[in-house]
């Protein structure tokens, strides 16, 4: 079914989803303002299930027009936000590219990795495309207004602010002045939105208020465990891994998640009353994820207050005594042996955040069978992925496949949902009601059928209780055009 439709209360203005309407991946939001004229909100890659369901060659064209394109605009460095850019641009995408200052300083590293796995390893080739993108790239500050276009006909503004996702994420306000009709219309675009108190970034901001919302619903249909209860299960799963001489392997994306759960165990290293947590050995290993953690490092004035209370206090977040990272393919190689073998404690983060690829396979190929280890879940698993069937199937011993090999699930299977760096049903809702202006139309993106079902319940129930009138209208149903 096509994603095209016309988006209320504005007659001239339409909404078409060339991803990440009806799944969790891919997301790519194209606002139509006039025949001529259009702005684009990320263009990701399809993940998990997701992929499974376009056709592997049809999953990466760009069958929208590009020559109408105002800006395409970022909201943050996933790969499932920003994956098909090398094919917008060979598909004749000549316009800016804008996000905020420390996604511009993330985006690069981001484009590199998936060339180096989509494209090519040719180093010529990889930096004559980073450096097209690096001309085309505009790093706006947070909470300013960029113009776009302010002409007879129309006047188009873009203000990012911050969304408390990853480092650099941001929510999209787009203002419109057509002056041919003489009003105004904004749309607001959430990209990925936050859970509140997630190490080192600042809560979402609220906006003042729109005409039309585009909303994440990845966990519209649940509520996540509190910070401090999260931080519980984390130490309780590093005390029995202490215990039984195990590796507790954590699948975790290399931007965002990884960062985020460095500063807690740093926190425990800290606070440790035992000499054996204080020495635990905590390993990243993923060439990617050292790279992001360093810039990170780079990018602190962007941390929020309490991860500034711990610099003054001479800590170092993420850059810690304990801290250990695998560089090379045969040192990857000699460590997964050596802790699948020893029966030395240990905490290793490895990419994929859904088991799909990367460095982690190989500890669960060597692991997953040993009642001693722990795989320790900290976010989303997309269905159709290895990590939701390791999720689902591992408490009850069954099996997964993993590079084409059936491994049967006799380590524990734990996980930690308050790690999430999306946003629950209650953070979503109140994203929505603390605005002073709520919106009249809002469509659901970004989530199962079940989770955006959910969701658009209790916004309408919200909105009837406060005498609102809103309509809720969800991508999955309108899918990926």
């Amino acid at each position: 079914m096509s994603g095209y439709s016309q988006l209320s209360p504005h007659p001239s203005h339409h909404l078409s989803h060339h991803g990440g309407a009806s799944g969790v991946t891919g997301s790519c939001h194209r606002l139509q303002i006039s025949d001529d004229r259009a702005l684009l909100v990320d263009c990701g890659l399809f993940q998990g299930q997701d992929a499974d369901h376009v056709d592997s060659f049809e999953q990466l064209k760009v069958s929208f027009p590009v020559d109408d394109v105002l800006a395409l605009v970022v909201t943050h460095v996933h790969i499932d936000h920003i994956g098909r850019l090398p094919y917008l641009l060979a598909a004749g995408y000549r316009g800016p590219i804008l996000c905020s200052v420390p996604s511009a300083r993330l985006l690069p590293l981001v484009i590199e990795d998936a060339l180096k796995i989509g494209f090519t390893r040719d180093r010529a080739l990889i930096e004559r495309f980073l450096a097209e993108v690096a001309g085309r790239l505009v790093a706006l500050p947070y909470r300013e207004w960029h113009t776009l276009v302010d002409d007879a006909r129309h006047r188009v503004r873009v203000k990012l602010k911050r969304a408390g996702h990853i480092l650099g994420s941001c929510y999209v306000e787009v203002d419109v002045l057509d002056r041919q009709r003489g009003d105004t219309q904004r749309t607001l675009f959430s990209g990925d939105l936050g859970a509140p108190y997630a190490p080192l970034l600042s809560a979402p901001e609220p906006p003042w208020g729109c005409d039309s919302l585009v909303l994440e619903s990845t966990y519209g249909d649940r509520r996540h465990e509190d910070r401090r209860h999260r931080r519980g299960r984390l130490k309780a799963a590093i005390d029995q891994a202490l215990e039984n001489g195990g590796t507790v392997v954590i699948p975790a994306f290399s931007i965002g998640r990884t960062q985020e759960l460095l500063y807690e165990l740093e926190a425990l290293i800290h606070q440790a009353g035992s000499r054996r947590l204080r020495e635990l050995e905590i390993i990243v290993d993923s060439p990617l994820a050292a790279r992001f953690t360093e810039v990170y490092r780079e990018l602190k004035p962007w941390w929020d207050a309490e991860a500034h209370a711990r610099l003054r206090a001479g800590r170092h977040p993420l850059s810690f005594e304990n801290l250990y990272t695998v560089s090379s393919h045969e040192e990857h190689e000699r460590t997964v042996a050596y802790l699948a073998e020893s029966h030395r404690p240990a905490v290793v983060i490895a990419a994929s955040g859904m088991v799909s690829g990367g460095r982690v396979v190989n500890y669960l190929k060597r692991m997953l069978g040993d009642p001693r280890h722990c795989v320790l879940f900290t976010g989303y698993q997309g269905t159709g992925t290895p990590g939701r069937d390791i999720l689902r199937y591992g408490p009850r011993g069954g099996w997964v496949a993993l590079d084409g090999e059936r491994i049967d699930i006799r380590a524990r299977v734990e996980t930690v949902s308050g790690y999430s760096a999306h946003a629950d049903q209650h953070d979503l809702l109140n994203f929505v009601r603390r605005m002073r202006r709520p919106p009249r139309h809002i469509r659901l993106v970004h989530g199962e059928r079940h989770a955006q079902q959910a969701l658009r319940e209790v916004l309408l129930a919200w909105a009837a209780e406060q005498g609102h009138v809103m309509e809720v209208t969800l991508g999955v149903e309108l899918g990926d055009g």
